[in-house]
């Protein structure tokens, strides 16, 4: 089986990489976030495995990224959203004799609306993608970094972590459990070799809020803002970053000086919220 790893002569320096990693599987990676990742890792010398449910898109994204860096680019299309698909990911890859030292989990989705209102088997896959699935691939693959002392997890979170949403419950319940996991991963981790970031986005220019069926952000962030926000967090061996200053002064300081009311009303105008 060829070797999925690069060679020190493909490598670009340490100081302008996001990681020191040979090989990066990112989730989410059809679109958005996870594609413009994908193109920055490849960038930077990994190869790469791509997860996502369109097989087209993915296929796409790997061709493009293969023609513009030289990489290998291995395709897994999963929806990662269905019981023992997380498993199963991680047994293909095994397969494969891929050793993953870069996880982006970036898989998720958020949905829109009253929580009365709601499709609760929607809410039960939203709550499974955004938390259960980040936390067994987080768990499966951190052995395997730990052993060879090196890797680096990256979960997105996000601005919604630092407080309750209304309107979007479920989505702001979820993202708060993916920065508290992932801030005590970074903690059990410390002296291993491995890095590991809870990466939170304020609203940023990708699909994700067509998904999510409302779009509410005046002000967007690019996804390359987020890049280059996550590559200075690695750098520093932090736990969490939001991304954006406004965002960070909102989500660190903001809503801890304001009385709870005031600040469950302000998060529900800022996605819509009629009420």
């Amino acid at each position: 089986m060829a070797s999925h790893r690069s060679s020190s002569a493909d490598r670009p320096s340490p100081a302008r990489r996001l990681t020191t990693a040979r090989t990066a599987l990112v989730t989410g990676a059809s679109t958005g976030i996870g594609a413009d990742f994908a193109r920055r890792l490849a960038s930077d010398g990994l190869d790469l495995v791509l997860v996502a449910r369109s097989a087209d898109k993915l296929k796409a994204l790997a061709e493009s990224i293969r023609s513009d860096s030289g990489r290998h680019v291995t395709v897994l299309a999963r929806d990662l959203g269905r019981p023992g698909a997380a498993a199963s990911l991680v047994e293909d890859v095994d397969a494969l004799g891929i050793e993953v030292d870069f996880l982006l989990n970036n898989a998720g989705f958020g949905t829109h609306g009253p929580v009365a209102l709601a499709d609760p088997d929607r809410l039960s896959d939203e709550i499974r993608l955004n938390c259960e699935v980040l936390t067994e691939l987080s768990q499966r693959f951190l052995p395997g970094m730990t052993s060879r002392r090196r890797g680096t997890i990256v979960n997105v979170a996000s601005n919604a972590a630092f407080q309750p949403l209304p309107q979007m419950a479920v989505y702001g319940a979820t993202k708060a459990y993916v920065l508290s996991f992932t801030e005590a991963l970074w903690h059990e981790t410390q002296g291993t070799g491995v890095r590991v970031l809870a990466l939170c986005p304020g609203p940023t220019e990708t699909p994700f809020f067509a998904i999510a069926g409302e779009d509410f952000a005046r002000t967007k962030r690019t996804t390359a803002q987020l890049i280059v926000t996550a590559k200075r967090a690695l750098g520093d061996g932090r736990p969490s970053v939001v991304d954006g200053t406004y965002n960070a002064l909102l989500a660190r300081v903001g809503v801890r000086f304001l009385p709870k009311r005031v600040a469950l009303w302000a998060a529900a105008k800022t996605v819509g919220s009629r009420s």
